[in-house]
């Protein structure tokens, strides 16, 4: 089981919110905890059970403008 981190700015979530639930759902992972920030910022982090799964959904999200990705074994 991996756990991905997700970070974005309020302006990258306003702009890619849309391709970055598409993504989420692609890897079909669950999702642990979101929370926004008083600044506006997200964090994410979803659960996902293949090790290749979770380090392409970082490269997926970090393709996206603002958003960082990290992966961690649980």
């Amino acid at each position: 089981m991996w756990l991905v981190t997700i970070t974005c700015s309020a302006d990258a979530w306003k702009r890619y919110s849309a391709d970055f639930k598409a993504t989420a759902d692609k890897y079909g992972g669950s999702c642990v905890s979101a929370k926004k920030m008083p600044d506006g910022q997200r964090l994410m982090e979803y659960k996902i059970e293949d090790v290749d799964d979770a380090e392409a959904f970082q490269d997926e999200c970090q393709n996206l403008a603002g958003f960082t990705a990290q992966f961690e074994s649980l």
